[in-house]
């Protein structure tokens, strides 16, 4: 029941405290953590677990804040802190003034490290979710570049008479150098171990012996050349792993799992056990004001650090993280055994004050494991951050999963955006045509992914079932050793597929190249600015834009301008009112000029059929009327016809001022009529 309040971590180190002080009691002198115990023997084991099971997708996908986190932060957190140390040690007076600026930056770069182990020890344990966990452990695994940099710079800069501005841009190249040698020596170890699986199937029981003794090796051929042996672990267990499992039996594969959690669990144990011990038998010098400021400061570091990070970082992301997120990873930068053995490696000669600095470390270590990783199962519960959900991976999601990578790569070809999908799709068509035919032995290597998953949950659902003693339901003919050394079926005949012509052939080829492969060829962006004119787009926005303003002039017309049509009358009603005043629709006699309109009393037809587009009042042209014009009253002239290959739509004529066209329009307009169709000019032809 202690367990479930207090975490693993905790309680060791209080076994190690009753064991330290129980040898001390009988006046024995207890044993102390030493540094080449811990690097060669105890840290290994750990790292190569987290390493080799990995979650690869979750680590990829976030790897740009996790590298931001781990060197951006590391840096800030060091050069933060021993700037603040220096400043400290400066104004308290004669006990803490000899201590030197890079004596302070090298206290600040041991202890400004995020702890794999400790951070370990107490997420596992909170089951928080796996991007919470990833960020936090991501970066503590790959901080170990930084902080191996920055310890053995200083240490190093110690020895120096004068620090010259090239020995900084040295050290900074030094970084590059560092993380990225470690990688490629983990690289070429697991490329080493992927090819030498391909060869053990017939001396099965030896095939564990190799992964871990691979690791090891790229482990002490990092140290042996001060790169860093962390990353160099994480690579080669990253890269072997796809490969080794394809090639390596059951069996092998259930060792190398249940060794390696075994193995990490123990060093686990003996580290935090060790740091109890090491805490009473180790030679304390007490500051107040030094181990209380570095507390503080490393507290007020890491807060100030995740803070402006994360405001950067989430102007990048589409998922942002939270503030509960952002309080999550600020807490859970626990400080542990890897920050005591950096600082037990010191050398009394150059550094007098290597006492109060593992007496400030291992206060730091006990806070962040006691206070911080007793509390944040409490707070994770009320602040209700989601949690890992444990559900089994099946082949539905499975198939989802690579139809999303699938689509989203085709999204940034076409859109001519090469991103992290794009060069992931290249790096499996790379892996798939080269790299599996080299590491991979037999018909395996040419195993689609969702078989060899299928294959893998076929398995794990066959050993589950006979380990619940549900084998009885299975024939007896089949035994249980049968089951997990189960031959693989003989692969099925090739189906004989139409055979094609030479020239159908070259057909199909062609088609597909000329169509299906134009995605893949490299584009410009998408940029409104930089797109290819078509020339005859803009008369056709021309056109478009006339229109448009004579259908908007027609509608203001109808709306404002418009005389109320007259319902139209019956052929009864028409002739009775034309025939009851003839005089109405007779022309003037002074107009002798004008055409005549004769109108047949019998005829249906109302006058206001009669189709002459030109009627004006005399005096709408701006000019007064004459008496004359005042008399004749509305005159109707014949319109002239249009030249042919003009818009008659479009083309004003002699007389249109905007006043005749509103006044036309007014008079002519029989009222409200339906929306001209597209391409239909507002002014009807032919009635």
């Amino acid at each position: 029941s202690v367990s479930s309040i207090v975490p693993e971590s905790c309680l060791l180190i209080v076994v190690g405290l009753l064991v330290g002080g129980l040898i001390k009691g009988v006046g024995e002198e207890p044993p102390i953590l030493k540094s080449n115990i811990f690097f060669l023997f105890l840290l290994p084991p750990i790292i190569l677990d987290a390493g080799y099971f990995l979650p690869l997708r979750q680590f990829t996908e976030n790897l740009g804040t996790i590298l931001i986190f781990a060197v951006v932060g590391t840096l800030w957190n060091a050069f933060f802190l021993g700037g603040l140390m220096y400043a400290v040690c400066q104004l308290s007076g004669p006990s803490l003034n000899h201590i030197g600026l890079l004596a302070n930056l090298l206290f600040g770069s041991i202890i400004s490290a995020v702890d794999p182990v400790a951070v370990l020890a107490v997420f596992e344990e909170i089951h928080i979710n796996e991007l919470l966990h990833i960020l936090v452990f991501g970066e503590s695994l790959l901080n170990d570049a930084v902080t191996v940099v920055l310890y053995h710079l200083f240490e190093e800069f110690a020895n120096f008479e004068q620090v010259t501005i090239l020995d900084i841009i040295l050290g900074f190249l030094s970084f590059f150098v560092v993380s990225l040698g470690g990688v490629f020596v983990g690289v070429i170890y697991g490329v080493i171990a992927a090819f030498t699986s391909r060869f053990t199937s017939h001396i099965r029981v030896i095939e564990p012996l190799f992964v871990f003794l691979y690791s090891y090796m790229a482990y002490l051929s990092a140290e042996l050349f001060h790169l860093s042996g962390i990353m160099a672990l994480i690579a080669s267990g990253v890269v072997m792993r796809p490969y080794v499992e394809a090639n390596i039996s059951h069996k092998s594969h259930t060792t190398i799992k249940y060794f390696l959690k075994m193995w990490s669990s123990v060093s686990e144990t003996l580290i935090f056990i060790f740091l109890g011990v090491s805490t009473v038998a180790g030679h304390h010098y007490w500051n107040w004001t030094f181990v209380i400021s570095t507390l503080l400061f490393c507290l007020i570091a890491r807060v100030l650090g995740v803070l402006v990070l994360t405001w950067f970082i989430n102007k990048f992301r589409i998922v942002k993280l939270t503030p509960k997120d952002q309080f999550i990873i600020a807490y859970g930068g626990l400080r542990g055994a890897i920050a005591f053995s950096l600082c037990y490696l010191l050398d009394y000669k150059h550094f007098g004050m290597r006492d109060m600095f593992l007496t400030a470390i291992i206060t730091v270590i006990f806070f962040t494991v006691f206070v911080q990783g007793m509390t944040i199962r409490p707070l994770v519960d009320l602040l209700a951050v989601k949690k890992k959900q444990e559900t089994k991976r099946s082949i539905n999601e499975e198939i989802h999963t690579q139809f999303l990578d699938h689509l989203l790569t085709g999204i940034e070809d076409i859109c001519g955006h090469y991103g992290h999908h794009h060069w992931k799709d290249k790096l499996n068509r790379f892996n798939k045509k080269y790299v599996k035919k080299c590491l991979i032995a037999g018909e395996r290597s040419k195993e689609p992914q969702l078989i060899a998953f299928y294959h893998k949950m076929e398995m794990k659902q066959a050993i589950e079932l006979v380990e619940s003693g549900g084998i009885g339901k299975i024939p007896s003919a089949v035994s249980t050793v049968s089951i997990q050394n189960i031959n693989p079926k003989t692969l099925p005949e090739e189906r004989v597929l139409p055979a094609l012509s030479k020239d159908k052939e070259e057909e199909i080829r062609k088609i597909l190249r000329n169509n299906l492969q134009k995605t893949r060829q490299r584009l410009r962006s998408y940029n409104r600015h930089t797109l290819v004119a078509d020339p005859y787009e803009e008369a056709w926005n021309q056109m478009l834009l006339r229109r448009q303003k004579a259908r908007q002039l027609e509608q203001k017309m109808n709306n404002y301008l418009t005389v109320p049509a007259h319902k139209l009358d019956s052929p009864t009603m028409s002739r009775a009112r034309i025939g009851s005043d003839p005089l109405a629709y007779e022309p003037k006699a002074d107009s002798e000029n004008l055409p005549i309109i004769t109108i047949d009393p019998a005829s249906p037809q109302s006058p206001e059929s009669v189709d002459l587009m030109n009627e004006e009042p005399k005096g709408c042209g701006g000019l007064p009327p004459s008496p004359e014009e005042d008399e004749e009253g509305l005159v109707m002239r014949v319109k002239e016809p249009s030249s042919p290959g003009t818009d008659d739509v479009f083309t004003p004529g002699t007389g249109d001022s905007p006043s005749n066209q509103r006044m036309l329009r007014c008079l002519s307009d029989p009222g409200p009529r339906p929306e001209p169709e597209e391409g239909e000019p507002f002014i009807p032809k032919g009635q």
